[in-house]
């Protein structure tokens, strides 16, 4: 594995434990992803890789920003992002992107669905919480790895 999928496997993992257990991606877990991705690509292909770090996590945050501005989305998701935009570059964090979408969708039905059956069974009427979405941004980030795109 390359030291990328490693950086890739860390920052996933850190972001989702975060993510279902606070509620909140820190600035460390998608910070590190940034440095890391800009680490390896200088260092690998020099101006030309940190370039194209530089602007796959520039794409990254900006795919994700919509989202937050029209409050759909809490800023630690789109940080990680653009952590994973680093990482994976701009045709990766695009790609990255399209499955997060996917995997948002399945997990928000799921979690829609779950909430619906534990309103039949009390007799509270609450609002369905907000959906953790650091897993569906992770899943669509290691999907990306694990296809080399």
């Amino acid at each position: 594995m390359t030291v990328q999928a490693w950086i890739g496997i860390a920052v996933g993992a850190a972001a989702v434990t975060e993510d279902l257990g606070r509620r909140q991606v820190s600035n460390w877990t998608s910070g590190g992803a940034v440095l890391g991705g800009l680490a390896i690509s200088g260092g690998t292909r020099g101006w030309h890789g940190l370039a194209d770090s530089a602007l796959g996590a520039a794409v990254g945050f900006g795919v994700f920003l919509i989202f937050y501005l029209l409050s759909g989305m809490g800023g630690g998701d789109v940080k990680l992002m653009a952590g994973f935009g680093a990482l994976l570059g701009v045709p990766g964090v695009l790609y990255a992107a399209l499955l997060a979408a996917a995997a948002g969708g399945i997990l928000a039905v799921a979690v829609l669905a779950v909430s619906r059956l534990r309103r039949r069974r009390s007799s509270r009427t609450e609002a369905p919480n907000a959906i953790p979405y650091a897993p569906a941004i992770v899943a669509g980030a290691w999907l990306t790895l694990i296809a080399g795109v």
